[in-house]
């Protein structure tokens, strides 16, 4: 019986290896006259915090115009659809390399119910989308105050 010496970053490599074969064959699909563009479907990246009043997402929408990001709420979920389309100033045979994804997006988050749906705002500025999803008044945290027993 042969004794080998298990190495455990050798499974992480294996798979880097493939996930980087997945994605070089994504990026081929387009064809070799394509090659590197990237259209289709893409996702941006979002960030969601909390205040005391409001939760607040932030989502990345770099070279997306205002009018072409749609925003609905429906059954409790957020959705957030749009499409960042190519400058039609430069002829696609005139690009070298496409690394930035185009076409259309879509993402949706669940919505919990402490969120007043009616009160949700939207601001588009320097390609950040950031929206404020308002909390019901009894959702917000109330301060309480501890009054001082005599004699304790």
């Amino acid at each position: 019986m042969t004794l080998t010496r298990w190495d455990p970053f050798h499974d992480l490599v294996r798979i880097q290896e493939r996930m980087n074969r997945l994605f070089e064959d994504t990026m081929r699909r387009s064809g070799p006259e394509n090659e590197g563009l990237a259209t289709g479907t893409w996702s941006p990246a979002v960030d969601i915090y909390e205040t005391p009043e409001h939760l607040v997402l932030l989502a990345d929408l770099p070279g997306v115009e205002r009018g072409d990001i749609e925003i609905r709420v429906e059954n409790n979920t957020l959705m957030l659809r749009g499409e960042r389309r190519m400058t039609k100033d430069v002829q696609q045979e005139s690009y070298h390399r496409v690394e930035r994804a185009y076409g259309v997006f879509s993402r949706s988050f669940s919505l919990p119910a402490t969120v007043d749906q009616d009160g949700i705002k939207a601001e588009h500025k320097n390609g950040i989308l950031e929206v404020h999803l308002p909390k019901t008044e009894g959702a917000r945290p109330k301060r309480i105050r501890i009054d001082v027993a005599a004699g304790k």
